[in-house]
């Protein structure tokens, strides 16, 4: 029986990159995640029709954070590999790990890359800007992507390897771990940031600039406490503080 091997699951992790690409609300993930899964199906099952209908099921529906959907797509392709083999794994025992995985790792993953390493990367590429221009833009999309291609990439190795309990005790407290401290540095960040607003030059801003600057982080802490913004409040809110901008200046 044909195994897989590391070229397998580095084509899968290529692939998860376009996992998003055909989201839609009746299946979400569930076509890129097929798509994503298809070089393992192509190793290990010859007959093109049983490959079409395993592929077929495969595209039902699936959600989860989109970077640690790798961890899933390893950890399912390992079953693939134990069910052509002819080990008692069946479509069902396969959708209910699926769904398992999904929403722990779509828990763990918003955490991790939307509430703690987007925030950091962006404050981080804003105080480079302040003094380097452009090279702060580039400075956060490295930041961001030094982890999020790395999870993404090693990730379907990751649930290869450990299976099903790839959520154990260690990957958690290593997310955990992660999580503290960019938390950690980024508040720091925040305070560098703050005081480099407050005082550019070692001159201090006008009471009213003081005030508009206390305001908006206030308003920052409380909008964290609430879902994500929709598209419609953030071009709201882009749109007042450009003009607020306009009016300062």
């Amino acid at each position: 029986m044909p195994r897989l091997g590391g070229m397998d699951l580095t084509r899968v992790g290529l692939r998860a990159s376009l996992l998003q690409a055909t989201w839609n609300f009746e299946r979400q993930q569930g076509l890129g995640w097929a798509f994503s899964l298809k070089p393992v199906l192509d190793r290990l099952i010859p007959d093109r029709a049983e490959r079409a209908a395993r592929l077929a099921e495969h595209t039902a529906y699936f959600n989860t954070q989109p970077t640690l959907a790798s961890i899933a797509l390893g950890a399912v392709a390992g079953l693939e590999e134990q069910r052509a083999a002819g080990e008692p794994v069946d479509a069902d025992a396969v959708a209910r790990i699926k769904g398992v995985l999904g929403s722990a790792l779509a828990a763990m993953g918003d955490r991790l890359f939307w509430l703690t390493l987007r925030p950091w990367a962006a404050i981080l590429g804003i105080m480079i800007a302040m003094f380097a221009g452009w090279r702060g833009a580039l400075a956060m999309w490295i930041a961001y992507n030094v982890v999020h291609l790395a999870v993404r990439w090693r990730g379907v190795s990751w649930g290869y390897r450990e299976g099903p309990q790839v959520l154990g005790d260690q990957l958690r407290s290593s997310f955990e771990r992660l999580v503290g401290r960019l938390g950690v540095s980024g508040s720091v960040l925040t305070g560098v940031l703050v005081a480099m607003v407050l005082v550019p030059g070692n001159e201090s801003r006008n009471p009213t600039f003081q005030v508009l600057l206390l305001a908006g982080l206030m308003l920052g802490l409380l909008t964290t406490t609430r879902g994500r913004p929709t598209p419609t409040q953030w071009a709201l809110g882009f749109g007042a503080l450009t003009l607020l901008a306009a009016w300062l200046h």
